[in-house]
């Protein structure tokens, strides 16, 4: 066999080998403000917090302004503040706070507070991940009443969409029995388009004993738009439209309705100082279909404790109903928890 045959085959296989073993490593590199520098693995920046993997410590998380700069090869769909979506990797900068995207055409120089989001494009199941899981209760001996709280999500990125799945559960006991019970469950496409729009597709399940309501079935379509998207908040409206399937507690009817949605919601993430989070919005369902109209208000806050991971706050909610389908049923329902928030990285 000719010998440089043999020294071609082998450089090529060692040149392959030693790719490999360095794609296996974690290459990406964060510079902190403090002059500190972090080899690992990018996970994903959301909301103001980093999600990174070193050897040894494992996942970590920190806040975005304690960034300087990044490093990385690997691609990421990486959005910014002003709604524009870029596909590129990361190149240092020697200002401060700044760093370089390198694209397929350009390079382009961005501030770090001005990127909202970072995913990488290609990824593990598991790394394209996230969510969070909430657990409150409180209980009055006086009275024998306990209320028992649990809610979610878990939302797995792709390429400008997000699968969102979310629940949320609210019972009240007295005694051996559930004398009140709420309960909400989605699961969500959302599409990113461009300069802060995207578009929304969801189904759904809702049950309120004390609004009269056993179950109801919905389906909804909406647009999204930004209106703030920054390093310490998020603000966004949807409108679209809502079509349901409600079964009234009782022998009431069960209808068909098809209704309008207005939504605001406001994400805050304020790292700087105490680590405060909140998240609220507001729908509003006026029916086509008939005379009623729903309202739907949550404002959850929260401090972090331990780390970005754990964190603790009040969960509360109010929804009111025109018309009950269940001419027995209140108008209104609201409730307040304490409740403890861990979040998946």
């Amino acid at each position: 066999m000719n010998r440089s045959f043999v020294y071609t085959v082998f450089i090529i296989m060692l040149a392959f080998a030693t790719s490999q073993a360095s794609y296996g490593q974690k290459t990406d590199t964060i510079v902190h403000i403090n002059g500190n520098i972090l080899k690992g693995d990018f996970k994903r920046m959301n909301y103001g917090v980093v999600t990174w993997k070193m050897d040894g410590m494992g996942t970590i998380s920190f806040e975005e302004p304690k960034i300087q700069t990044i490093i990385s090869n690997k691609i990421f769909e990486i959005k910014m503040e002003s709604g524009r979506v870029y596909y590129g990797s990361f190149a240092a900068s020697e200002e401060p706070r700044k760093v370089n995207l390198i694209l397929l055409n350009e390079n382009v120089m961005v501030k770090i507070e001005d990127i909202v989001e970072v995913y990488p494009i290609k990824n593990s199941f598991l790394s394209r991940l996230s969510g969070n899981f909430s657990l409150g209760a409180n209980y009055s001996k006086g009275s024998g009443v306990a209320t028992l709280a649990f809610s979610g999500n878990l939302d797995y990125r792709k390429k400008s969409s997000v699968y969102s799945l979310a629940w949320d559960t609210n019972d009240t006991f007295q005694g051996d029995s559930i004398s009140s019970s709420k309960a909400d469950v989605s699961l969500s496409w959302q599409r990113l388009l461009n300069k802060g729009w995207s578009v929304d597709f969801t189904a759904g399940a809702s049950s309120n004993l004390q609004l009269g309501t056993d179950v109801r079935w919905n389906v909804t379509a909406a647009g999204i738009k930004d209106l703030a998207y920054n390093e310490w908040n998020r603000l966004y409206v949807a409108v679209g439209l809502n079509a349901s399937k409600e079964i009234p507690v009782g022998d009431a009817q069960t209808t068909d309705d098809l209704a309008g949605l207005f939504q605001l919601k406001w994400k805050v993430y304020k790292l700087k100082g105490a680590k405060v989070w909140v998240d609220a919005d507001v729908s509003y369902l006026p029916y086509l279909t008939s005379n009623r109209s729903r309202l739907n208000i949550n404002l959850n806050p929260q401090v972090s404790i331990f780390s970005n991971n754990f964190k603790v706050g009040i969960s509360s909610y109010y929804t009111f109903d025109s018309q009950p389908q269940n001419v027995e049923a209140a108008n209104d329902d609201y409730g307040v928890n304490l409740q403890f928030t861990y979040s998946l990285n």
